[in-house]
């Protein structure tokens, strides 16, 4: 069990703790198209680039608790995933069914991981006075994933967008996750993206750790977070006129996916993927 303690570790999961394979949706949908259609045309590239539109994380100013249901949510992504494809000149009839495949396939806990420093830095961390809250721009399974992959046990709390209809940076997600830490001496958030995890965390006079991550394979270095969160030392924030962003380089950086290298659309890239 987490025990609660006066220190929080508010945690990005997709891209910070763990990762479905490459990381994209993209990557996914071409999972699916490569079982249906074998002989198919598109390629990754062409498939991110439709995707890049549509999803709840693409407009995080706007709430979605109208979506806070898991056959709700998935309803409007699958049509964001059709209308993807349809743009492609695929057909209507099949661009509809390999949409209404995705959810099974990203949601598989078998194509998730962890990275390999994750459950060390955890443990560490808890012995040492911290609890952890997972935040998440996520799907509606994000619960299983983290059962499958053995993280329940170690987190105080876990808050999906999915499930608050609210997407990092919007200011209610990040409220959620203070209201578990008012009475924490310390706060740091750490997540691999500086727009949704960094920037959001910031203004909302959060500390953060930028775990920079390039491209989707890049892993990123938790223990140099860790690092970080523990030779910060209570009251030193209130010495501090705004929230601190320290970054973070990758532990190991991969070779480009074949096409466009994504890091040059870094901000779409990590937008477009839920968290």
């Amino acid at each position: 069990m987490v025990i609660c303690a006066p220190n929080f570790a508010l945690w990005d999961f997709d891209g910070t703790l763990g990762h479905r394979r490459h990381g994209t949706w993209a990557e996914c949908v071409l999972e699916v198209l490569d079982r249906q259609q074998p002989d198919h045309h598109w390629s990754f590239a062409e498939v991110f680039e439709a995707l890049s539109t549509g999803f709840p994380w693409h407009a995080s100013d706007t709430p979605h608790p109208h979506l806070a249901d898991a056959d709700r949510w998935w309803a409007h992504v699958t049509d964001v995933i059709t209308k993807a494809l349809t743009s492609l000149s695929m057909s209507a009839e099949d661009a509809s069914t390999a949409a209404h495949s995705v959810r099974a396939a990203y949601t598989d806990p078998a194509a998730w991981s962890l990275y390999p420093q994750t459950l060390t830095v955890l443990d560490t961390l808890i012995m040492q006075g911290w609890s952890h809250v997972l935040l998440s721009n996520h799907v509606p399974e994000l619960p299983a994933i983290l059962d499958a992959l053995g993280l329940t046990p170690r987190l105080h709390a876990v808050i999906n967008s999915a499930a608050t209809g609210y997407e990092k940076p919007h200011p209610a997600a990040f409220a959620h996750a203070r209201a578990l830490a008012t009475d924490a001496s310390r706060t740091w958030m750490i997540g691999d993206n500086a727009h949704a995890d960094i920037a959001g965390a910031n203004a909302s006079g959060l500390d953060a750790i930028w775990v920079r991550r390039s491209r989707p394979g890049d892993i990123p270095d938790l223990a140099e977070a860790a690092r970080i969160i523990q030779e910060d030392k209570p009251g030193r924030r209130a010495e501090r006129r705004r929230p601190r962003t320290l970054k973070v380089a990758p532990l190991l950086e991969s070779s480009p996916l074949p096409g466009p290298d994504p890091s040059a659309k870094l901000s779409s890239v990590r937008t477009a993927e839920a968290r």
